[in-house]
């Protein structure tokens, strides 16, 4: 069993920021990526950020200068620091892991979703 937990998410006012933190857990071997995805209303699903596990990092061109995201190899866990945070921001954040179980499976795992609502 792997899951992946996220915290931090909630309400935030516009300018402000906001840290989302996603811990894999359970049947783990090794994680090749870990990453964030968001779905705001009426809208496609989209990568938001993502880092491997040799550090390289994408985002998405709405959050860059913006947006950070961080891993913890040893730990697991990947965080999304968001700063200056624009209602357009709002949606559901998922995390995301591409890993390797200890099946020695490679698997894609998604967590149920963080809310953030930007709004004054």
């Amino acid at each position: 069993q792997v899951q992946l937990v996220e915290s931090g998410g909630g309400l935030v006012q516009p300018g402000g920021s906001l840290r989302l933190s996603c811990a894999a857990s359970g049947s783990i071997f090794s994680i090749n990526a870990m990453g964030w995805y968001r779905q705001a209303p009426g809208k496609q699903r989209e990568l938001v950020a993502a880092v491997t596990n040799s550090g390289s990092t994408k985002y998405a061109d709405s959050v860059k200068g913006r947006f950070t995201i961080s891993r913890d190899n040893a730990k697991n866990t990947v965080d999304l620091q968001m700063n200056s945070l624009k209602p357009e921001d709002t949606a559901v954040y998922y995390c995301n892991a591409d890993l390797l179980n200890r099946r020695f499976e490679r698997m894609d795992y998604w967590g149920k979703g963080s809310l953030v609502t930007v709004s004054s």
